[in-house]
């Protein structure tokens, strides 16, 4: 196949939703990076763009099962630090953008919400703290908004891979 039957073959959508003008280079560059990607793996997916809190989210999502192998906690935040370099290399700027790739951020966040529901209930149980596994500074934020929620206190403690995150009364 020469190289334009792949990028016929392989239409990769970008939808965005509500992206401002600071952003819309980022989430473009951003887009187009995973969208080169998706083609060299010769895989399908659809892009979506969106904003929030001034941070760029971009989700890939598919129709079947074809992002299944890119879509692992670890490969997801491997492929969402190299589209942070890509951007970085062609605006000067740090990027903060979160990747999404086949729903993983959801299954993601959801088990961290049993991992909070489960300290607290150690917690009430008796527990003075209950400390979680190391994870990401995007993950431990989910979990200091979790737990806020639920009307106790969190704090990041430890360094580098070993950071994770404490929770008390």
């Amino acid at each position: 196949m020469t190289e334009q039957e792949i990028a016929d073959a392989v239409e990769t959508p970008v939808e965005t939703a509500a992206v401002d003008d600071d952003a819309r280079d980022e989430a473009d560059i951003a887009a187009d990076y995973i969208e080169e990607l998706l083609d060299i793996c010769d895989l399908d997916g659809d892009i979506e763009i969106e904003e929030r809190a001034g941070r760029v989210y971009l989700s890939v999502t598919d129709e079947g099962d074809a992002l299944r192998v890119l879509s692992k906690p670890d490969t997801v935040s491997a492929l969402q630090e190299l589209t942070r370099i890509a951007v970085q290399a062609e605006t000067g700027e740090f990027s903060r953008l979160i990747l999404d790739v086949g729903g993983s951020r959801d299954a993601r966040a959801s088990e961290l919400q049993r991992l909070v529901d489960t300290a607290i209930e150690r917690i009430e149980a008796g527990s003075s703290s209950a400390a979680l596994p190391p994870m990401s500074s995007y993950e431990r934020k989910l979990v200091h908004d979790l737990v806020a929620e639920k009307g106790f206190h969190s704090e990041s403690e430890g360094e580098g891979r070993d950071r994770h995150t404490v929770v008390t009364r």
